[in-house]
């Protein structure tokens, strides 16, 4: 097993003991951390958002910060803003929240699409402009948004354009009775964050970010990649497929998700594994398969069945 493979489980093990019975949600997020990517959480609250959140900064020592996207925040509390100095007469840069390297943008889709658009500018340009002056923010730098679902009172939905952005979707769903019965006898001994402990620092995490860039895609797996956005666009139940910037992070996804299985190569294995995850919120139902209830997950599972895989042999010995 490779040292890289072993401190990856190592930092999913100290996530366990604080967000219980949910190893798949766990992974993947970690997998989309390694990939460079953001990531869009929709679930109903109370759930462990918050929780997850704290537990990956501990973990991996991100500095972090939380804001609560409530109908009155506004951009420059994301971006930060410029106050005049009488002492020095100049004008002073107050930081926004975003100047962290894990930020957890909570209930996005309660603000107003200024500062949605605000916080989605900063993930896709990796910087903010305050009065004209460009500051980079902290490496590595992770968003991780909350939304409620569809329907609940007083939210606005993300355009498409911007839900492009994230790279994966994902939901933590309630705990099942047993993790249920875990969790409320944990928190009875106390908070398990405390109990956290940090397995790698920023710079491992680079060093992992970095690795996951260098991992091999055979032509086979990019073609792969590519039949299966084709197919989400000509899908009769789909007004809208996947970007390239989808299929993009198709590729990122499947990289991080071989390196965490100790490999430097890419296996179509990889694609399915996270196909739905980066798919689903990218793709939109036309008005015929909403009146239907089709859900885009279930339409993503069978696009894979539908398209077939390369055959590509995986190499013995590289575990």
């Amino acid at each position: 097993m490779r040292e890289e493979q072993k401190q990856l489980q190592m930092v999913e093990q100290e996530i366990r003991r604080v967000v219980v019975g949910k190893d798949a949600v766990i992974h993947r997020i970690l997998t989309a951390i390694l990939a460079g990517g953001h990531i869009l959480i929709e679930d109903v609250p109370g759930v462990g958002k918050t929780t997850l959140a704290l537990a990956f900064s501990r973990a991996m020592e991100l500095s972090y910060k939380r804001l609560q996207f409530t109908p009155d925040v506004m951009p420059s509390d994301v971006v930060g803003y410029s106050v005049y100095n009488k002492a020095t007469n100049r004008q002073v840069y107050v930081e926004g929240g975003i100047m962290c390297n894990l930020f957890l943008a909570d209930e996005i889709n309660r603000t107003s699409s200024k500062t949605q658009s605000a916080l989605l500018e900063v993930m896709e340009e990796g910087s903010v402009t305050v009065d004209g002056v460009t500051r980079a923010v902290p490496k590595p730098f992770i968003v991780m948004a909350t939304q409620n679902p569809v329907g609940s009172a007083g939210t606005q939905m993300l355009p498409e354009s911007q839900l492009d952005r994230f790279m994966i979707r994902t939901s933590m769903g309630y705990p099942e009775p047993a993790a249920e019965v875990t969790l409320m006898r944990d928190r009875g001994a106390g908070n398990p964050l405390d109990a956290v402990v940090k397995v790698m620092d920023c710079d491992a995490l680079s060093r992992l970010m970095r690795q996951v860039e260098d991992v091999y895609v055979h032509d086979a797996i990019y073609s792969y990649i590519a039949r299966l956005s084709a197919a989400t666009r000509s899908h009769e139940s789909l007004a809208l497929g996947l970007s390239p910037r989808g299929s993009l992070a198709l590729a990122g996804m499947a990289k991080a998700n071989a390196l965490q299985e100790g490999r430097d190569y890419v296996l179509p294995a990889d694609v399915q594994e996270i196909f739905s995850c980066v798919a689903a919120h990218r793709m939109v139902l036309t008005p015929m398969a909403r009146v239907n209830h089709l859900r885009t997950e279930k339409l993503a599972e069978d696009i894979l069945m539908q398209v077939p895989a390369p055959k590509l042999v995986e190499k013995k010995g590289v575990k």
